[in-house]
């Protein structure tokens, strides 16, 4: 499991970074927890977190700074769903967050039947074999996939309502 999930996100999480060598001495714990809470951290957070030298130090870390909670208030199945990126409807747009992080584009709608509703659209690439990575600008995996599509995620009052998936996109 671990293994098919750093080959989909770490793409995501690294980009290039020169953190990537702190990325992977993270138990595997910690990087499913940090994987999910990478969107609520600024790059100094990041940077602050894995400069960290213990596992007991950079979870007193995410205590502190209130994120722990984010994800640990979720039984372990949601978590997992959530660490698969299995988004659905029902979910809250922090949960999609956690699973998919920031979207490619996103807008706010009217006319629909809620007190604030927005779109999300995200982009993903498909590679042999099944992987779909969730697309990020300057993927250094973009050039491998076979196929590119969207899904547009529907919040209304902060809650997911529809998810459409729609082919392709202009990945160049």
């Amino acid at each position: 499991m671990r293994r098919l999930l750093v080959l989909l996100v770490l793409p995501l999480v690294l980009g290039g970074c020169s953190l990537d060598s702190k990325v992977k001495r993270l138990s595997e714990t910690e990087f499913l927890h940090y994987y999910a809470l990478r969107p609520f951290m600024s790059d100094e957070d990041r940077a602050a977190y894995l400069k960290l030298k213990t596992e007991e130090e950079r979870d007193q870390w995410l205590k502190d700074h209130k994120l722990w909670d984010m994800f640990y208030k979720y039984d372990a199945n949601i978590r997992q769903a959530i660490v698969d990126g299995a988004v659905q409807e029902g979910w809250t747009k922090d949960m999609v967050y956690m699973a998919w992080g920031a979207p490619f584009d996103s807008q706010s709608l009217a006319g629909r039947p809620a007190t604030r509703s927005e779109l999300l659209v995200y982009r993903f690439e498909k590679h042999e074999g099944g992987a779909v990575l969730v697309w990020a600008p300057g993927s250094k995996t973009e050039y491998k996939a076979i196929d590119f599509f969207t899904r547009e995620v529907y919040i209304d009052d902060n809650v997911v309502s529809e998810i459409k998936e729609k082919k392709g996109w202009d990945h160049r």
